[in-house]
């Protein structure tokens, strides 16, 4: 069945849930030329009824979302990471704020993928921001319910390992405490063990080193078993700073080159 304009066609999908589009499938299911329905998308973009995200994507902007001009991006995320056929998993702040820990909702959406790496995407109203992972367990990742069906979201345990791995580029450990703190009421030791075999030395070092420090010894013990026993590398504590002198903990092998606030 073909469509005789886009506004036909857009209402037949978000009658379906979706609140994204593709311009293949405009293409496809349009009874216009290429030109016209280019023209007619521009139209649609300029009252604020879709917006393109990459190349080739948009998303659709109900009314009730047309003074910001732009969807929120957990509403649009898992259809744009299918049409780029990209493994994904919504990560760092932008998980922890979905898990109940930190007090407002980033505006910025934090995304993992595998290499290749994605260009960001900023404009004045969204930033989508990818990071890379070199893989990631199917059982570490939480489906989370939307409007539009499910987003892939890292699990407590595995938000909490991304966090400290990625400190310099987030805001470093000081910002990632406090929401570390509100994450452990969540956190699952057998998962937390189960993931640490799978991370890099110095992020199970750095994370057992704050969790001793914050008094979940549960969990630091359990991370430090990881590492007894092998052959470990002194590390900065803090890659946020240039400083690489400090006291040494011998216990997690870190070079304690700054203060963390608590």
């Amino acid at each position: 069945m073909t469509y005789s304009s886009i506004s036909n066609y857009i209402f037949k999908v978000q009658s379906q849930g979706r609140y994204s589009l593709t311009l293949e499938e405009l293409k496809q299911n349009i009874n216009s030329s290429d030109k016209a329905i280019l023209q007619n998308l521009h139209r649609l973009k300029s009252k604020n009824q879709i917006a393109q995200i990459r190349q080739g994507f948009c998303a659709i902007i109900p009314p009730q979302y047309s003074n910001q001009g732009i969807l929120p991006s957990v509403l649009f995320l898992d259809d744009m990471m299918k049409y780029l056929d990209r493994a994904y998993y919504l990560g760092l702040y932008s998980a922890s704020a979905l898990h109940g820990a930190g007090h407002q909702q980033p505006m910025e959406s934090q995304v993992m993928i595998q290499r290749p790496a994605l260009r960001a995407i900023k404009n004045k109203k969204q930033i989508i921001t990818f990071f890379t992972k070199n893989n990631w367990k199917a059982d570490w990742i939480d489906k989370k319910k939307t409007e539009s069906g499910y987003i892939n979201v890292s699990c407590p345990e595995l938000t909490m390992f991304d966090l400290i791995q990625n400190h310099k580029k987030i805001g470093g450990l000081n910002r990632i405490i406090p929401i570390l703190d509100d994450l452990i009421e969540n956190i699952k030791i057998s998962k937390l063990s189960a993931i640490a075999t799978n991370s890099t030395m110095p992020t199970i070092q750095r994370l057992g080193y704050i969790l001793e420090l914050t008094g979940q010894e549960k969990l630091s013990d359990t991370l430090n078993k990881t590492i007894k026993n092998k052959r470990i590398n002194t590390v900065p504590l803090s890659l946020s700073h240039k400083n690489k002198e400090g006291k040494v903990n011998k216990k997690w092998h870190l070079q304690l080159n700054t203060e963390l606030d608590f």
